[in-house]
């Protein structure tokens, strides 16, 4: 079976992980701050806070920025469900944003036209979580101004997006934004076997993040509200969570960093490789790319334009029994029975839920070979030419 996404670890990767596996430090070591200085670094940001997952690093995001019970925070459908879980979290409500079809990521007139409304019925957001869907960057500029004009602070989740660039700036920089979020889970770009960073210039920002990954305690006497009892002594001063990254991963991660843009520059290849090989069949749509975004391509994705349900199901199933593990990323959010329950009955994202409808993600990882693409290619065209040959 030909996987949809799957890790690149090399001998490098593997003696980096000995390294820290014979170290002194399994847990909370040196490999941690390394890999936040170096990620930091890259992205041109100042403060990086690694964690246990993209997920831990939504939520203390969230909370960093005051989220809570009565807040309302916004985020789009064409997600894992963690985009708008990092809010339930904090007991704020959630809602969505319209997708663009073309791209997969948040419509920005539908931002645009949502705010309009929300403004007038005072139900303005106080988060929008814009997620760069695939690897492909939204259009942060555009949704910073608007945060600059209603007022929202802005999460970026960047979950598929390290190594991705908007406008020659580093995805992760928080140029436009508040905080940036990645993920390292093993299908992802670079993977820490699992984990995530949140990113920003906020420096307060940073504390906070940092303090709420490790329970919400300190040692640094500034912060506490008694005298010290000596060497040992710590305070808790908030809840937080043991959300912390350990020095096994990060070492991981650290090595993996270092082939960063090798991985995202293979993808761009292969993706090159798909788009032209597609590009006969005019029913079969990658999604576009804006001149100015340079995407990771975490994932690619193709919608097969006007396919019913039944003929969607029947595509991927019968790719995976050709051996090839066709996939769909994501169901829309607001369809799953959580959300439902919480939203009204007539809630509908028109755009989000025929994307999911057409939307087939193929096999893209930096071991894929151009051979294994042209098998891939030829079974998807055959399959949607035998469907339109029955319409």
């Amino acid at each position: 079976m030909i996987p949809y996404g799957r890790q690149d670890i090399d001998q490098k990767d593997i003696e980096a992980v000995i390294s820290a596996l014979k170290s002194d430090w399994l847990t909370q070591g040196p490999s941690i701050p390394k890999f936040e200085k170096a990620l930091a670094d890259y992205c041109g940001v100042k403060h990086a806070v690694a964690v246990n997952s993209a997920t831990s690093a939504l939520h203390i995001a969230c909370l960093a920025l005051g989220v809570e019970l009565g807040d309302t925070v916004w985020t789009s459908p064409n997600s894992f469900v963690a985009s708008a879980n990092c809010a339930i979290y904090c007991g704020a409500n959630v809602d969505f944003v319209d997708i663009s079809l073309d791209t997969g990521n948040m419509c920005i007139e539908a931002l645009e036209e949502k705010l309009l409304h929300a403004k007038l019925t005072n139900t303005l957001p106080k988060v929008v979580i814009p997620v760069h869907f695939a690897g492909q960057s939204c259009d942060i500029r555009a949704i910073g101004k608007l945060a600059k004009d209603y007022g929202f602070y802005i999460i970026e989740d960047a979950s598929h997006a390290v190594g991705g660039k908007f406008e020659n700036t580093p995805v992760g920089r928080c140029e436009y934004s508040d905080i940036c979020v990645f993920s390292f889970h093993p299908v992802k770009i670079i993977t820490t076997m699992e984990g995530g960073m949140a990113l920003t210039s906020n420096e307060t920002l940073a504390e906070k993040m940092m303090q709420l990954r490790s329970h919400g305690i300190t040692n640094d006497p500034s912060k506490m509200q008694s005298a010290s009892d000596g060497p040992w002594y710590y305070e808790q001063i908030d809840l937080g969570f043991n959300y912390r990254m350990n020095d096994v991963e990060a070492a991981l991660g650290l090595s993996q960093l270092s082939r960063l843009d090798s991985f995202v520059e293979t993808r761009n290849k292969l993706v090159a490789i798909y788009n032209e090989k597609l590009s006969t069949n005019p029913t079969i749509v990658p999604l576009s790319l804006a001149s100015n975004i340079y995407s990771s391509y975490h994932l690619y994705v193709v919608r097969v334009d006007g396919i019913d349900q039944a003929q969607h199901r029947y595509i991927i199933e019968s790719l995976r029994a050709k051996g090839i593990f066709a996939h769909v990323h994501y169901i829309p959010i607001h369809l799953q029975p959580f959300y439902q329950a919480k939203l009204p009955q007539d809630y509908a994202l028109p755009n989000a839920e025929r994307y999911y409808r057409e939307a087939i993600t193929l096999p893209l990882h930096p071991k894929l070979t151009p051979s294994e693409i042209s098998y891939i290619t030829d079974n998807l065209i055959t399959l949607v030419d035998e469907i339109a040959s029955k319409a």
